[in-house]
């Protein structure tokens, strides 16, 4: 059996991969260097959420210009360079690799945190969420990486993300907790500026709390940059929504 097809160590305490914000392998509170590779193996090894992936699915994505080949021998010479925390963090396979036992991930724990949101009868003060739950939220999946399967986990996390702010926005709003319920909003546009539902979210929060002026200011801003990048005319329901407020 090759070197790399050793079973992994198990990760020793906070063994930690975050891909919120930027990719980051963590040992306790001390980061571990990566080649871009081994960063880019680690990352999409994660974000498989059937748990034991198929090397050839690794390969082919990884180094998808490669002959199969070439690709299946750039996979074992990235988990032969792996250093030890990295090679804690898998477990390898002679066919397969999966993310160790143990090994925290935030995007998981993210996912988890916007489903919880999103279940029906999901309330803000019954799941003790607060501040935190919108930090949480707010963060862009490994922004920068600009290969296919990257861009579309990324996307699909800003979709769930947003529905789950625009669902904790409107939680807010109904238990009075107005400063959350704009922080809430105000990350929902901040993730999809062109989302009419996320504008509404967080004029309807300004609103809430007593405050026109910043909810007609947030309608100006949106019709301006629907023209300037879609070139569409302002919908009039956000204007409404402030008009009805009077």
């Amino acid at each position: 059996m090759a070197s790399d097809d050793r079973r992994s160590p198990a990760p020793g305490p906070g063994v930690r991969l975050a891909l919120l914000g930027g990719f980051d392998l963590s040992v306790g509170d001390a980061s571990v260097a990566l080649s871009a590779g081994a960063e880019r193996l680690l990352a999409f090894v994660a974000l498989c959420c059937n748990g034991k992936v198929p090397r050839a699915l690794v390969a082919g994505t990884l180094w998808p210009d490669a002959a199969e080949r070439c690709a299946y021998a750039s996979l074992r010479s990235a988990l032969s360079r792996l250093p030890a925390a990295g090679r804690e963090a898998l477990e390898i396979g002679p066919t397969e690799l999966r993310l160790a036992d143990g090994v925290g991930v935030d995007i998981r724990e993210a996912r988890t945190l916007a489903h919880r949101i999103l279940a029906p009868g999901a309330g803000p003060a019954r799941a003790g969420l607060g501040l935190a739950a919108v930090e949480d939220l707010s963060a862009d999946l490994l922004p920068g990486w600009y290969e296919d399967w990257t861009l579309l986990e990324a996307d699909n996390w800003r979709r769930l993300r947003v529905h789950a702010l625009e669902a904790l926005a409107r939680a807010f709003v109904g238990a009075r907790r107005f400063p959350e319920a704009v922080a809430a909003a105000g990350a929902a546009v901040h993730a999809d500026p062109l989302r009419e539902s996320s504008q509404a979210s967080l004029i309807r929060a300004h609103l809430a709390e007593g405050n026109p002026g910043e909810a007609l200011q947030d309608v100006e801003r949106y019709e301006q940059r629907l023209r300037a990048e879609l070139g569409l005319p302002a919908p009039a329901r956000l204007r409404q929504l402030v008009a009805g407020a009077g």
